[in-house]
């Protein structure tokens, strides 16, 4: 007589690796998906207070590129987080300010790509989807 050991078979075994491996071929492309929305969440807000901090500068010596002014964007900041380098184009009325993505974020940049902001407050980017689904507005 023949005692059956306790366990996974092999079959068992390489069934359970399958089914992980299918989904973690779905979760993954999401799971990315959600960080690169996640980051240009951390670019817009940059873009902004940037632009805050300029009609201060505005405010107070009536040009956007005042020598007095507290902002620096030459060289171009880098964001903390890495994935984003914010730069500026400051005249003396008017001023662009531009997110170019970074590192893993480079790969958003057929959507979105850069985002722009301007004195107007005008948003654009540079990637195929539109200012309005990128800025969410």
């Amino acid at each position: 007589m023949q005692r059956r050991q306790p366990g996974m078979s092999l079959i068992e075994l390489l069934v359970v690796m399958v089914v992980v491996g299918i989904l973690a071929a779905i979760a993954y492309p999401s799971y990315r998906q959600y960080v690169v929305r996640t980051n240009r969440t951390d670019a817009k807000a940059a873009l902004e207070q940037g632009r805050q901090v300029l009609e201060r500068c505005f405010t107070r010596f009536n040009a956007y590129d005042a020598a007095d002014c507290e902002v620096d964007f030459d060289p171009p900041v880098t964001l903390p987080s890495g994935t984003y380098r914010i730069s500026a184009v400051l005249a003396p009325g008017t001023f662009v300010l531009t997110a170019t993505p970074q590192g893993a974020q480079a790969a958003d940049d057929a959507r979105c790509g850069n985002f722009t902001l301007n004195e107007l407050g005008q948003r654009g980017v540079s990637g195929t989807d539109t200012a309005a689904q990128c800025w969410g507005r």
